[in-house]
């Protein structure tokens, strides 16, 4: 119901009596909602088929904001990756802290079943965002959170005498691409029900311990 000002009348809007007063959203929430219409479209239509346009549209403001929080499309798909690799992180550090800081078993355990359970729920926003670039902007790929990540548990495991590790930044390399890789063969054989990930997270858990580990001292020189 309108209310009075105290001058007998009843304050309408500098549109016109009646109408409507405009919500905006915050902007914060409109780079939201951008990224999030553009993660709609990029999976249903590939990036090169999506228009600004249609971003716009599919976050129901002008054109013309667009181009307040983005440059370009692909300025877009580079805050998307971040995005994806921000939430990635935060979820398996989540799962991690599960875990004491000096239960490195545990630790692991919780990257790896994270990890897989993650990429598997997200394959397909990880594909259009990751796959679908030139050849150039694999550089993007050299600065890995999630590596970078992993390399701190690493070395706070070889630190501790609990594993032996020569090379952080170059097994951790490794570890991931192996989780990439079972992943990867997840989806490619149609295997991603709850009861193949456990089965996988727990082959792949064995054998990152197993690479972990110090080998048996066998006596000789």
């Amino acid at each position: 119901m309108a209310t009075s000002d105290g001058t007998g009348t009843t304050p309408t809007s500098p549109e016109g009596e009646g109408a409507p007063r405009r919500r905006t959203k915050a902007p914060e929430t409109r780079a939201g909602a951008l990224m999030d219409a553009a993660e709609r479209l990029f999976i249903d239509k590939g990036i090169a088929a999506t228009s600004i346009d249609e971003i716009a549209a599919g976050a129901q403001v002008a054109k013309g904001t667009f181009y307040l929080y983005f440059p370009s499309k692909e300025a877009l798909l580079g805050a998307l990756q971040q995005r994806f690799v921000d939430t990635f992180c935060a979820r398996l550090q989540e799962a991690m802290d599960r875990h004491r800081p000096d239960n490195y078993h545990a630790r692991l355990k919780a990257w790896v079943e994270t990890g897989l359970e993650t990429y598997l729920d997200n394959v397909a926003l990880h594909d259009v965002v990751f796959h679908e670039y030139r050849p150039e902007d694999r550089r993007m790929r050299n600065d890995n959170a999630v590596i970078t990540q992993l390399v701190a548990l690493l070395r706070q495991g070889d630190g501790a005498g609990f594993w032996d590790v020569e090379d952080p930044a170059l097994t951790a390399v490794i570890l991931f691409n192996a989780l990439h890789g079972v992943a990867d063969d997840s989806v490619a054989m149609g295997q991603t029900s709850a009861a193949e990930r456990k089965r996988r997270a727990r082959a792949l858990t064995k054998f990152l311990e197993q690479a972990l580990h110090p080998a048996e001292d066998d006596g000789a020189d």
